[in-house]
C-alpha cells in the first residue's frame, strides 16, 4: 500500500482548520473527504474503506472522544489522529488506550501531521488485508461438509489418522479421503498451513 492510499476523513467544527487541511493533504496527494461535526460523519456511513480519520477533540453536540467510542461500538476499524487545542495528558492517555494511533496538540508541525497520517493509513492497509484474509479463509471454510469439518477439527488438535478413525467409528481410509478433500477445499499443503488459515478464520485451538 503506497503512502497516500486510502482517504483521510477530517472532523472539525472549525471552518478554517478543514479549509486549511484539506489544501494541505490535498496537495500532499491524498483523497480527501471534511465533515463539520462528527454526526455529519457518521451519516457519511462506511463500508470497509482503507482510510484514517483526522478528528478534533472538542465539538458541540459530540465530541472526538465520543465519536471513537461510537465507531468503536460499531467495530469501525478506521485508525484516528487526534488533533485538539485543549489538550491535556488525561484526553491524550484515554484516546490513545481506546486506540488512536496518534494525539496532537494544535498548533503542530505539519510535518508531524503527515507523518501521523501516513502511520495511520499504513496501520488500515494492514488490517484491511488481514480483514480480507479471515473473509476468504472463513469463504473456504464453509465448503467443507460436515464430516470433513469434523475430521479438520481432529487434524488440528494434533491426532494421526488411526486415531481421528478411531474417534469417529470409521476407517483409517475414508479419514484420509476426508483429510484429502479438506486439504484441497482449504489449498494449503501442509498441516501448519492449514492451522494458520484456520486461525484467520477465527478457529482458535486449545
Amino acid at each position: 500500500m503506497s503512502g497516500t492510499e486510502g482517504t483521510v476523513f477530517v472532523v472539525d467544527d472549525e471552518l478554517s482548520v478543514r479549509k486549511s487541511l484539506g489544501r494541505l493533504l490535498k496537495a500532499a496527494g491524498y483523497r480527501v473527504e471534511v465533515f463539520a461535526s462528527a454526526r455529519e460523519f457518521l451519516q457519511r456511513g462506511l463500508q470497509d474503506e482503507v482510510g484514517c480519520l483526522v478528528l478534533d477533540v472538542q465539538m458541540p453536540d459530540l465530541n472526538g472522544l465520543e465519536l471513537q467510542q461510537a465507531l468503536s461500538e460499531a467495530d469501525s476499524p478506521l485508525p484516528i489522529v487526534f488533533i485538539t487545542g485543549h489538550g491535556d495528558i488525561p484526553t491524550s492517555v484515554r484516546a490513545m488506550k481506546a486506540g488512536a494511533t496518534d494525539f496532537l496538540s494544535k498548533p503542530f508541525h505539519e510535518k508531524d501531521l503527515l507523518e501521523a497520517i501516513s502511520r495511520a493509513l499504513k496501520r488500515a492497509g494492514e488490517e484491511s488485508c488481514g480483514r480480507a484474509a479471515a473473509r476468504e479463509a472463513k469463504r473456504r471454510l464453509s465448503t467443507l461438509t460436515p464430516r470433513e469439518h469434523e475430521v479438520l477439527l481432529h487434524v488440528l488438535a494434533g491426532e494421526l489418522n488411526k486415531q481421528i478413525a478411531a474417534t469417529l467409528g470409521t476407517s483409517e481410509k475414508t479419514v484420509k479421503v476426508h483429510r484429502g478433500r479438506v486439504m484441497h477445499k482449504m489449498r494449503v499443503q501442509s498441516v501448519a498451513d492449514l492451522v494458520r488459515l484456520c486461525e484467520k478464520a477465527g478457529i482458535r485451538l486449545t
